[in-house]
């Protein structure tokens, strides 16, 4: 199998796009030179293949550029919310341990409220930051890491846990050349030219969504070692995006359901001004998509409109492709590996068509950085994984999910898990009791709630919602917060004093498709 690296396609086509993002591009030969000498930068400043380093950003070429110097020189590399606190950032820097922090200066009132005494480099790619090196000076300084000092690294991303504390995803770092085509990113790369059909000469990728979330992160990646343009947006807007479909003549996309919504919004004459026909595999995940709103989308582009299920863990996955779903509505696809629906009180296998916690067979080796016993966890006696989710099989072995083990609220593709936001409320003195749950919302899929009961009789007013909210926008990044509040006289809760939440979203649930939470 020949190697899959950028060089090759810097050597085959120097001056092809590898990424555009409004009036900003580079190419291959570009990010391929720029990305060695980045990571010779970082090499000098004593990062060694293993050590971790944190990319906080925007989407911006120099994103990319960052990412692909820590996967060539064999780093373990976490990209962050870009919309996080400094006290959520600073916890995710102490957790993973990283040595070199590459920043822009759209975030600088964040970096502002860090303590940094344990980052050895300070990196600024976009813009100036008072006191950091610019990542620009840092590549001009170096000549690029040899190709015999390079090797494959890995993501360590964050996603949160059930007590509200993120968590990294810790994968395998076997020391693989760069590029190796047995490793696994290589792999998974070529998994994704699989989908649809496969790949064909010209093909195009725009990628609307965040840098600093895996499946972006990743697919983006693995576009570039397949050779493949990759477009992106800096923020999602609609009509931007479908210009951009027209512009760039795209054929390859992934969305989150919620940018399905926001492009139906549109009025059908504004959506049909635009030429979408180039446009051949359609693929979607992060989030439950509504049926009708699927249903949609699969008129106005066609049956390419496909659908995978994973997680960061890479414990197991889905796929479906739009034919299938139309004849196996609201399925998440067929598992690649053995998948068992399991009883969580007996651990004891389901049959087809009852609900139990979905386990796979298989899977890359894992970790939860700093957490053995949360990894332990989601591991069973015969060593099947999940994700905590729950679900179904039907006879054909097509799998449905319907509901979330953990409580987690999924809002525009967002992963929220409610009991941080519960924390920071329970602390104000005018509520007695709290719970956050994921409501239906028809553009975002979830929206945010918290259920409070107040501390004082009578006290439930617009005004003390108003204040519940900015007492939590106050600690918490504004996607995490509730956008409403409901007041009630009482929680369900057991004598114990457990919460009851499927019995208060059930409240808000009833008469709409979609319950995943």
């Amino acid at each position: 199998m020949e190697p899959l690296t950028l060089r090759a396609h810097a050597h085959r086509t120097p001056d092809a796009p590898a990424v555009l993002l409004d009036e900003l591009s580079l190419t291959f030969a570009e990010l391929d030179d720029r990305s060695a000498r980045l990571a010779a930068a970082l090499r000098a400043g004593g990062l060694k293949p293993g050590d971790g380093i944190a990319l906080l950003l925007e989407n911006h070429p120099s994103f990319l550029v960052a990412a692909w110097a820590a996967q060539r020189s064999g780093l373990r590399y976490t990209a962050v919310n870009s919309h996080l606190h400094p006290a959520e950032v600073q916890y995710i820097l102490d957790d993973c341990g990283a040595r070199a922090l590459i920043a822009s200066e759209r975030m600088a009132e964040v970096v502002a409220g860090l303590d940094l005494d344990a980052i050895d480099v300070r990196l600024c790619a976009v813009g100036e930051l008072d006191g950091w090196a610019r990542v620009d000076h840092a590549v001009s300084a170096h000549e690029p890491l040899p190709e015999a000092d390079e090797s494959e690294g890995r993501e360590m991303l964050y996603s949160s846990g059930t007590t509200g504390r993120p968590k990294g995803v810790r994968k395998e770092l076997t020391g693989a050349p760069f590029g190796d085509p047995t490793a696994a990113p290589a792999l998974i790369a070529r998994g994704i030219a699989g989908n649809g059909g496969g790949l064909r000469p010209g093909d195009v990728f725009l990628n609307p969504a965040p840098l600093y979330h895996s499946a972006p992160l990743v697919y983006s990646m693995s576009m570039h070692r397949l050779g493949v343009p990759v477009v992106a947006m800096d923020g999602f807007d609609p009509r931007r995006c479908l210009e951009l479909i027209e512009q760039h003549r795209v054929t390859q996309a992934q969305f989150v359901p919620t940018m399905f919504v926001r492009m139906l919004r549109l009025e059908r004459e504004e959506r049909a001004r635009y030429d979408v026909s180039s446009l051949r595999v359609v693929v979607h995940s992060g989030a439950p998509c509504p049926i009708p709103v699927k249903r949609q989308m699969i008129d106005w582009w066609g049956p390419i409109v496909h659908e995978y299920y994973a997680g960061t863990e890479d414990i197991g996955n889905t796929a479906i492709t739009a034919e299938e779903w139309l004849a196996h509505p609201g399925s998440v696809g067929r598992p690649a590996t053995a998948c068992h629906i399991v009883d969580e009180g007996t651990g004891k296998e389901l049959p087809y068509g009852c609900e139990g916690l979905v386990y796979f067979e298989g899977g890359r080796s894992f970790a939860y950085h700093n957490d053995p016993d949360k990894t332990s966890a989601v591991t069973d006696a015969h060593g099947w994984r999940t994700l905590g989710d729950i679900g179904r099989l039907d006879a054909e072995g097509y799998l449905y999910l319907t509901d979330r083990r953990a409580h987690m609220i999924i809002s525009g593709g967002v992963n929220i898990y409610p009991q941080e936001a519960e924390n920071v409320l329970a602390g104000h003195p005018a509520v007695a009791d709290v719970a956050v749950i994921g409501v239906p919302d028809a553009e975002m899929g979830e929206a945010v709630k918290a259920v409070v009961k107040p501390a004082r009789q009578g006290a439930g007013t617009a005004e003390l919602a108003a204040e519940l909210l900015a007492h939590c926008r106050s600690a918490l990044s504004s996607y995490k917060c509730p956008r409403t509040v409901d007041f009630t006289d009482a929680l369900p809760r057991d004598p114990n004093g457990k919460l009851y939440k499927r019995r208060l979203r059930e409240r808000y649930w009833q008469g709409h498709e979609s319950r995943v939470v």
